[in-house]
């Protein structure tokens, strides 16, 4: 009961900040307006890492990489200590170990980023039927208007269905090859354990 109580914590702590670090990425790359309170609170949250890490790891082509790094890094600490609660610590001996971790990290952090973009989307139509002037559209729409370009087209009688096949390629992608993925790496680690 203990044990399950504290994957919980470390699952869910580890997933928001993962969660907050990704947004503070994305909001970079999609330059929203770095003014508004989300943005201010993103940065006041996470600062605290991202700034010591910018000094070791420099940007790549423009984008802040030390935040991605500190998102994957968390994410494969949170695997350790998940792993840590529920096998044998000498499982962390073998090299195959780390390499199906710091994969399954990666990949977390890639769903993590799709559910991002899902509830920016939802947030984002929401918005847009019961307050289009919300302060937070402008950001929204950073975060989505690249993702949204492909299927603005998808328009039936005036009313714009982008954000629902968006959401549709997106819960396609985490039941097809994520799952996939996701179970292979899990089932190597079972091997392994």
């Amino acid at each position: 009961m203990i044990i399950d109580t504290l994957q919980f914590l470390i699952r869910t702590l580890s997933g928001l900040f993962v969660l907050v670090l990704l947004l503070r990425f994305y909001l970079q790359v999609a330059r929203a307006p770095f003014k508004h309170p989300l943005c201010q609170f993103v940065m006041a949250v996470t600062n605290f890492a991202v700034l010591p890490l910018r000094k070791l790891v420099a940007p790549v082509r423009g984008y802040d990489s030390a935040t991605m790094l500190l998102a994957w890094v968390v994410s494969l600490l949170a695997n350790v200590l998940m792993l840590l609660l529920s096998a044998l610590p000498q499982i962390f001996t073998f090299p195959q170990v780390w390499a199906a971790l710091s994969l399954l990290s990666l990949l977390e952090v890639f769903k993590q980023s799709l559910t991002l973009l899902m509830g920016a989307v939802i947030v984002q139509a929401l918005l847009s039927w019961v307050n289009p002037y919300n302060p937070l559209a402008p950001v929204l729409d950073a975060l989505t208007r690249p993702f949204l370009r492909p299927f603005r087209k998808a328009a039936i009688g005036g009313v714009d269905l982008s954000p629902l096949v968006l959401i549709l390629v997106i819960q396609v992608i985490q039941m097809l090859p994520v799952r996939m993925l996701e179970t292979s790496f899990l089932m190597q680690l079972k091997v392994m354990i």
